[in-house]
């Protein structure tokens, strides 16, 4: 598991990049956290700086979104899914797993 940083560093509505093997994208959704691919397959931009609207994101580049709990595309340009990750809250500190789909994902 990787660590990300404590909860309270990740306001609600807020995401983080963790640089990993393939960077990864952690977002807080009113205390619930999702981990996601943080690189857009429609073109290289990164989803951590992305819009964040309930449990989706919308790409800051062309306004591709990407559902948090799945990784499914919700709105065009992009056509693929990005991969999920399983966030684990242990001790107020957020980890990811890497390679581990989240709970519910395709």
């Amino acid at each position: 598991m990787i660590p990300v940083c404590p909860t309270t560093a990740l306001p609600p509505g807020e995401a983080i990049r963790v640089d990993a093997d393939e960077p990864i994208a952690v977002f807080n959704v009113d205390g619930d956290f999702y981990a996601i691919d943080d690189t857009c397959t429609h073109q290289d931009a990164s989803l951590a700086d992305g819009w964040v609207d309930g449990c989706a994101v919308e790409c800051p580049l062309h306004a591709s979104c990407f559902d948090l709990r799945t990784g499914k595309v919700s709105g065009p340009p992009a056509k693929t899914p990005v991969g999920t990750h399983r966030v684990v809250v242990q001790d107020g500190t957020i980890y990811v797993q890497p390679g581990t789909a989240a709970d519910g994902a395709a």
